[in-house]
Parts: C-alpha cells; sequence; structure tokens
C-alpha cells in the first residue's frame, strides 16, 4: 500500500506548478504531500502502521500553512493532537438533486449503504447487523480507494458466507444513477468508524430517506437528532428495523430542512472570505 501512495505522490508532484497560483488548496493527504506548502483541509484523521503512510499522513497535517476543518469535532481531534486551531467550514449538499430523484425500485425494500467495503465504512459490522435482519436487501454501492482492502474484503466475504446473506455490491455507480439508488433506499445506513461530515449520509437526508448512522461525536454534532444511531451490530440493527418498520414523518422533515440549509455555494462564500484573510 505504501508504495502505491508514494507513486501516486510523485505523478502529482510532477505534474504540478504551485508558482502559477496565489493559494494551492489540498482535500486530502496524497495532494498536500505533493504540493507541499497549501491550505489543507483535513476532513478526518487515519491512523497508519505502515512507516511511509505514517510520514505522509504527518506531514499533511504540519506542512501547510493553514488548515480547515468540516466539523467542530474533527478540528478539536486536530488541536488536541497537533495544537493547531483549524477554522471550521461545513461541506454543501446538492439537496435537490436527491430530493427530486425518482426512486429505484430495482432492488425491492433494500438497505443502502455507500463508500465501498473498507475498514473505516464499518463495513463487517454492518453486514453482522444485516444478518440479524429479515425482508431487507443490503445493497453496497461505492468504488475502490488508493489503499489496499484485499485482506478486509476477504473477511468481509468469508463473515456474509458464515451469516448465510448475499448482499448486493454494485461497485461503482453513475453520478446521474445514485441519486434514484438512494431515494429508493428503505433506509440508508452509515455505520462508519471515521467521518469528517457524512456527506452520503446527508444526501440521503435531502432525498427523505431514514438513515441510521455510528454514534460518533461528529456524527451527532452534524446530524443531531434527524438520523437513529448505534454503536455495535445489536444496535445497528435495532436502529435499522426501527426506521424501516416505524418512519418518522417529523424526523423526515428535518432532515430535509437540514440537507437544504447546508448549501455549496455558502460553502464556496466561507472559503473565499477565508482565502482573503490569507492574502
Amino acid at each position: 500500500m505504501g508504495p502505491r501512495i508514494l507513486r501516486s505522490i510523485a505523478v502529482l508532484r510532477a505534474a504540478f506548478t504551485p508558482g502559477e497560483y496565489d493559494i494551492v488548496h489540498a482535500q486530502d493527504c496524497i495532494s498536500a504531500n505533493a504540493v507541499d506548502r497549501c491550505v489543507r483541509t483535513i476532513h478526518h484523521l487515519d491512523q497508519f502502521t505502515t512507516p511511509e503512510l505514517a510520514a505522509c499522513h504527518e506531514k499533511a497535517i504540519v506542512r501547510p500553512f493553514a488548515h480547515l476543518c468540516v466539523s467542530a469535532a474533527v478540528a478539536r481531534e486536530v488541536h488536541e493532537g497537533w495544537g493547531l486551531s483549524p477554522t471550521v467550514i461545513p461541506n454543501g449538499v446538492d439537496a435537490a438533486r436527491f430530493a427530486t430523484a425518482v426512486p429505484s425500485g430495482a432492488h425491492g425494500r433494500y438497505i443502502l449503504a455507500v463508500g465501498g467495503i473498507e475498514p473505516r465504512k464499518g463495513s463487517i459490522e454492518l453486514l453482522e447487523a444485516y444478518g440479524k435482519l429479515t425482508g431487507l436487501t443490503l445493497v453496497i454501492a461505492g468504488g475502490e480507494t488508493l489503499f489496499d482492502y484485499r485482506d478486509y474484503r476477504a473477511e468481509w466475504e468469508t463473515k456474509a458466507a458464515e451469516l448465510g446473506v448475499k448482499p448486493i455490491v454494485l461497485g461503482p455507480v453513475d453520478h446521474d444513477v445514485l441519486p434514484g439508488l438512494v431515494a429508493g433506499a428503505a433506509v440508508f445506513a452509515f455505520p462508519s468508524t471515521k467521518e469528517g461530515f457524512g456527506l452520503a449520509a446527508m444526501e440521503a437526508l435531502a432525498a427523505g430517506v431514514p438513515v441510521v448512522t455510528r454514534d460518533l461525536p461528529v456524527l451527532r454534532e452534524v446530524f443531531g437528532d434527524t438520523v437513529l444511531y448505534g454503536t455495535d451490530p445489536s444496535s445497528l440493527a435495532v436502529a435499522l428495523r426501527d426506521a424501516v418498520d416505524h418512519p418518522s414523518p417529523s424526523r423526515a422533515a428535518a432532515g430535509r430542512a437540514l440537507a437544504a440549509a447546508h448549501t455549496w455555494r455558502a460553502a464556496a462564500e466561507r472559503h473565499a472570505d477565508f482565502y482573503r484573510t490569507l492574502l
């Protein structure tokens, strides 16, 4: 995994001309390492055991001259770990794109998870929660990352066989297909172990779909009472069942309003104001 990431950094660095820009803004640790001095949005913090990746992660935090986070919870983590004080600018969401989507009926009554199969997404715990449910299909959308999760994927497949369940794994989903897939779900599952904001879950709220997330401080901050929470496979299963069997119109309305309040225009304007303070 380390050499693959290092190659990606080298390719990006070779193609980049930093002198042509007043401000360079990196959204991830790979681009932050490639462009060196920059503004960095730290979406969430990872923990790596591979020396090369740990060094890349560290450099992508300490080397940038200005820092942003998309939630106060992650900003606190950065402050506690490195003594930095990032400015918080939440993400936006294209709420209308999901609010007006025609629900897909391709998979019957289904639980949808977006983001692929990987440790940070809590994929195995979601699988275990799904094993406790009946009458629903688990659908997973999303492609691969630069990180090598083949061992985790093999463990996930072994667990599925042990549980006797057969989720539908779609892989990457076209941009125009995703809103209908989200809107057609009976419930959206978001059991991530680490998140910076939870954009995929916010898109589900925009579509009026009930959402179940892991009970993390950052997700409590962003979503409040608009979603249901779980902490382990058993409580996630209970929350998923409750969301499907007892949908709450008031929670759905609050979720739609929350998503609509997070516009990309507002996020862009706040970024522009932030850049002006640097210039």
